[in-house]
């Protein structure tokens, strides 16, 4: 199996590079070594880490790899702010604007789909009626949230993801028409398929739920807990800063609520369960990208 440097050094160094894979498996290595081997900049297509509470719980690249080479749209985003796939591609549209060679890299599908695909371009829902969401959601109301949706968009939605669930009532509510509806309407992708190298990268499941193991019990190690000692004064689990894996567990440890073993464990497992959702994700929506096995030295 090669290292991530004879990986890089089988890419096209004058196009961009789009990088995916389930987490912890080796993506910001090899983004790494193809800044530093062929020139470009790493950046960010991670959710969680865009947001400046987090570096350690969200294996940010550290202060080391920052400096050996240049990266854009990391820990940028303050947990006061809200964030979105639209925000993230019109900063993607200012990268590509400088004309320069870009490494995008990072596990959250959508961000790829969207920036490879395309995104409808839907009006800003009002906070009162995202209040209004969050609250029926905490109060179980899923089931009715998704009887109300359109039939269009319930029927091309994850109904399991009660995000999206609320995500889809919001934009219905907010606008009077379905999220269905929007995406029909949907702009030319920002860098289509001519223009990058795509890349998924595939992980063994044994070998990826150990690195996933280790990768926590690191995390810890590194000052984890110490990020979300910080962040509890400000805690609210509905708020998007608030999904990082790990997060809710370490402080229920911190509150003392369950043991740093049991927080270990539950965090352990949830990120076994989101690589799962990512493979998925790649698998139905990224089939015409070009799979790879991932580095050992990721």
């Amino acid at each position: 199996m090669p290292d991530r440097h004879e990986l890089a050094s089988r890419v096209d160094p004058d196009r961009h590079v789009l990088i995916a894979g389930p987490t912890a498996s080796g993506k910001s290595g090899l983004a790494l070594a193809l800044a530093r081997s062929q020139g470009g900049i790493v950046v960010n297509a991670d959710a969680l880490q865009v947001w400046s509470c987090w570096r350690v719980l969200t294996a940010r690249p550290s202060s080391v790899d920052e400096a050996a080479a240049a990266h854009a749209l990391y820990g940028h985003v303050h947990p006061d702010q809200s964030y979105s796939v639209g925000d993230w591609l019109t900063e993607i549209g200012t990268l590509l604007k400088t004309g320069q060679r870009l490494i995008i890299v990072g596990g959250t599908g959508l961000y790829h789909t969207a920036l490879t695909r395309g995104l409808a371009v839907i009006p800003p829902v009002p906070p009162g009626v995202r209040a209004q969401g969050d609250t029926w959601l905490a109060d179980g109301g899923l089931e009715e949230m998704i009887a109300a949706l359109d039939p269009r968009t319930r029927a091309r939605l994850d109904l399991r993801n009660p995000a999206r669930v609320q995500r889809a009532w919001e934009v219905l509510t907010a606008t009077g028409r379905g999220l269905a509806d929007w995406q029909a309407d949907t702009p030319p992708p920002l860098i289509g398929p001519e223009d990058a190298t795509r890349l998924v990268l595939h992980v063994d499941r044994d070998r990826l739920a150990r690195r996933i193991a280790q990768r926590f019990d690191l995390m810890v190690q590194q000052g984890a807990l110490d990020e979300v000692a910080a962040m509890l004064p400000h805690w609210d689990p509905r708020a998007q800063w608030a999904r990082a894996i790990g997060a809710a567990e370490l402080a229920g440890y911190l509150q003392g609520r369950r043991s740093l073993e049991d927080a270990r464990e539950q965090s352990v497992v949830a990120t076994r369960q989101y690589a799962k959702s990512q493979r998925i994700w790649f698998r139905n929506r990224m089939r015409d990208w070009t799979r790879i096995e991932a580095p050992y030295d990721g």
